[in-house]
Order: C-alpha cells, then sequence, then structure tokens
C-alpha cells in the first residue's frame, strides 16, 4: 500500500513589488499518518520551555526572551526522522524578465512552486499539500497550483496529489515549523544581521544541517534541501 505525505508549505516575500529582494518559498513534510503524533511532541515542547501549547512559532516572533524553545525546536526537528524540509530562494526577484518567457509574476510562481515540490514527489507515494491562508481571494490560485503540479507529473486524475488545501497556520505546528524555517533562510539571503536571537537560530541551523545556508544543497539531500534558483543564463 503507497504511503501518504503531508506537505506543509509557506512562502515569503513571493509579491512582484513588496520591495523584498529575496522571495523564500518553503516546505516541511512527514507521513500522513504521523501527522498528530509530531503535532503532539512539538505543543509538548512549547509548554516545556513555559509557553501555552497554542502559542503560535513564527519568525517574526523570535526574541531572546523565547530563544530557548526555538533552539530546542531546530533540534527537534533535525532529530526526528519523520520531518524533511525543502526551500527554494529565488534571490532577487528585480532581475526576472517575465516577458522574455512569455509570461506574468503568477505564471512564475506556479513554474517556482513545481521547482520547490518536484523533487519531493515520488511514486507511488500520494500527497495532501497544505498552504497557510493569505487572503480571501487566494482559492483561485490554489486550485491553478494544483492543476498546474498534477499536469506536470502526468497526474491528471489528481490521485498522486490528492488535494491542495489552505489552512490556518495558528492551528497547525508543521505549518508553524516551515514558517521558522523560511525565515531563517530569508533572513540569510537578504543579509540581515539585526537580531542576535535569530543568528543564534541560524547557527544551530548551520551546525545540525552542515551547510551554510547561502549555496544549493544537492537535490538528493532529503532532511534539510536548499535550492538557490538561477534565471536562465545566468
Amino acid at each position: 500500500m503507497s504511503e501518504i505525505f503531508n506537505i506543509y508549505c509557506d512562502e515569503s516575500c513571493h509579491l512582484e513589488n513588496d520591495g523584498q529582494a529575496a522571495m523564500v518559498l518553503g516546505a516541511v513534510w512527514c507521513p500522513q499518518a504521523q501527522r498528530a503524533s509530531v503535532a503532539r511532541a512539538i505543543r509538548a515542547l512549547k509548554i516545556k520551555h513555559g509557553l501555552a501549547s497554542d502559542f503560535e512559532i513564527k519568525w517574526t516572533k523570535v526574541s531572546p526572551a523565547k530563544l530557548d524553545f526555538y533552539l530546542a525546536l531546530i533540534d527537534l526537528f533535525f532529530d526526528d526522522a519523520r520531518l524533511c524540509f525543502r526551500t527554494l530562494v529565488v534571490p532577487d526577484k528585480s532581475k526576472l524578465n517575465h516577458s522574455a518567457f512569455q509570461q506574468n509574476h503568477d505564471d512564475f510562481y506556479y513554474k517556482i512552486y513545481f521547482q520547490l515540490l518536484n523533487v519531493i514527489f515520488e511514486s507511488p507515494s500520494h500527497y495532501r499539500i497544505y498552504l497557510d491562508i493569505k487572503d480571501t481571494q487566494s482559492q483561485r490560485k490554489v486550485n491553478k497550483l494544483h492543476d498546474y503540479l498534477s499536469n506536470a507529473q502526468y497526474d491528471f486524475n489528481k490521485e498522486m496529489i490528492e488535494r491542495i488545501q489552505q489552512v490556518h497556520s495558528h492551528e497547525i505546528e508543521q505549518l508553524q515549523l516551515a514558517d521558522l524555517l523560511i525565515g531563517a533562510i530569508g533572513y540569510v539571503h537578504r543579509n540581515l544581521t539585526g537580531s542576535t536571537a535569530k543568528q543564534a537560530i541560524i547557527e544551530r541551523i548551520r551546525l545540525r544541517s552542515g551547510f551554510n545556508l547561502s549555496r544549493s544543497t544537492l537535490p538528493t539531500e532529503r532532511k534539510f534541501n536548499l535550492f538557490v534558483w538561477k534565471p536562465q543564463g545566468a
């Protein structure tokens, strides 16, 4: 019987004209059958560090007062074989030339999401993808993304990619973990240095992953996979 995996996706500075150069997409995934157990482990870690079980993990909430918790969460991720992460960085959106490829930024968004997820998909496994809900108008984009990913995998009946669904991140620990990890990657690629707590988390990720976070890992890297995207001809 083929296994089902849940993939929890988040994105940072993905809009075309948001004033930020680097665009980051990320996905945390785990076996669907283990999703509740993983979530319980993360909630237990929150309580152990004096936080409410419904405390929302977010990169923007990182502070010295909660640093021990966030470092322990990074360790939990690397110590738990059920959890994997892949991230894709577009270093400078201002260098994108959509007209040369007869596309707009929305088209590029779907293509880059495929680049994020294509190395995760493996037949005969099945996948359920969960995206952090951004606004009430985004369901159309979700439907189109499902079509795009399924067609690219020749999954025309949507049997391999069973669903793509919008969810609220404050309800799902794995999605909160994705937010934290892509926040760290974005911080590196935007050359930010203002927060000692955030720098400490980045150093813990570097230590545990063995990667400097500025360059792509091998495509076959399973636990912590980083792809720094480059435009054609770069």
